[in-house]
């Protein structure tokens, strides 16, 4: 295991992308927690009107990764960021100091023009390292994302609570601008050395949509999306549970070994000599989730959370690797873009699926709830990625095709 890691580590161009995708993830993370804070405690609003402008700016997101992918496709890094950088500095310099409703419309053109950072990062870490080295680079990503989300939000609460929300929200949103301003600087390579084809001077062919927008790839994104269903509604079964306990001070750091055991997870897969199917993990995912209803207090839901963390980043970190396999790389930028649209959307319906079923049969249901979801479309997509069923429509394929030379 130590020695994939040293042996990916030693790749400049590596290194250089896991520091930027932390730096530019930062203000992400500590934005939309100081957003919600913004908004009750400043804007005096309810907790469910923050939850509309958090609502406001994912829908902006999931809309623009695909579009802004695909503009990353076809004319790189530096043309597609400039207009990101200008947007969210005009946006953001106005928004902290204005009332709800233009707060709103601001944070979602905002997320309609957000840099395409993830898509960025991926891209430059699958370009930077062979392909059998792929997944540990990919894992050290999803280390370095989930150091994010742990220091990203902490440092965003403990700002709010020393100085206006206004002028911290202000200050995060500039830092995200100026982890732009560094992105296009650093300009990394997102794709691999060119071919022989390309190298002799040949125009490679173009890429469709259709060449490589199959179902094959939709699948590997349903899973990426049931993934974040079940992580979505998990983090709202947490809090539930938490406060039902009457242990609302626990909440912190129960996300945070929550969070501990998918960062260890993430290490420990990245460095197997084997990659495993998105589904099986998923699978598991699902499976260890749904102890987590039996929790019986603080410290017993934080041991399982450690137990189910560990499957998260894992999973994550085999969707992206299998679209990175089964799309071309001229296409990658769009599709990583689907593949983060599909992630924000299970998401965003992990949390409300899960409250509902809070709010009707007790926090433990929520747990139970997700947990099915993603076992279900773990079992489905499955059988549909299974050696067996590729080989099905392998078959179906030759009749159709026309011998050489007719």
């Amino acid at each position: 295991m130590l020695t994939r890691y040293r042996r990916v580590l030693v790749v400049p161009a590596l290194r250089r992308a896991l520091v930027l995708g932390f730096l530019v993830r930062m203000p992400i993370f500590a934005g939309g927690v100081v957003i919600t804070l913004h908004v009750v405690s400043h804007l005096h609003r309810s907790y469910g009107a923050a939850g509309l402008v958090s609502a406001a700016a994912t829908v902006a997101i999931a809309i623009s990764g695909p579009w802004r992918g695909r503009l990353l496709d076809r004319h790189g890094l530096r043309r597609v960021v400039v207009p990101s950088i200008v947007v969210a500095a005009v946006c953001w310099s106005v928004a902290p100091f204005v009332g709800y409703w233009l707060l709103m419309a601001l944070a979602a053109l905002a997320g309609l023009f957000v840099i395409p950072s993830f898509s960025i990062i991926r891209q430059a870490i699958i370009a930077a390292v062979p392909e059998d080295d792929r997944r540990t680079a990919i894992s050290l990503d999803s280390v370095a994302v989930e150091l994010s989300f742990m220091i990203g939000p902490a440092a965003g609460v403990w700002a709010a609570t020393v100085w206006s929300t206004d002028w911290v929200l202000f200050a995060i949103e500039m830092l995200g601008v100026a982890a732009g301003v560094l992105l296009w600087f650093a300009d990394p390579v997102l794709r691999e050395a060119p071919d022989e084809d390309e190298v002799d001077g040949a125009a490679p062919a173009p890429v469709t949509r259709g060449q490589w927008f199959r179902p094959a790839f939709v699948v590997v994104c349903l899973g990426a999306a049931a993934t974040t269903f079940v992580l979505g509604g998990t983090d709202i079964g947490i809090v539930a549970a938490l406060r039902d306990f009457d242990a609302q001070s626990s909440i912190g750091w129960v996300l945070a070994l929550w969070g501990f055991g998918s960062l260890l997870g993430g290490l420990v897969y990245g460095g197997l000599h084997r990659s495993v199917s998105a589904f099986w993990l998923l699978g598991a995912l699902a499976l260890v989730t749904a102890p987590m209803a039996f929790g019986g207090g603080p410290v017993s839901l934080g041991v399982l959370g450690f137990v189910a963390g560990l499957f998260c980043a894992p999973t994550i970190t085999a969707t992206v690797d299998q679209v990175s396999r089964v799309v071309p790389s001229a296409a990658r930028g769009e599709a990583m873009g689907w593949h983060g649209s599909f992630m924000t959307a299970g998401m965003a319906l992990g949390a409300p699926v899960a409250g509902f079923a809070i709010d009707h049969r007790g926090w433990s249901t929520g747990f139970v709830a997700v947990a099915v979801v993603g076992a279900v479309v773990a079992v489905v997509g499955g059988i549909g990625t299974s050696a067996r069923a590729r080989e099905r429509r392998a078959r179906a394929v030759v009749p159709h095709e026309v011998p050489a030379g007719r």
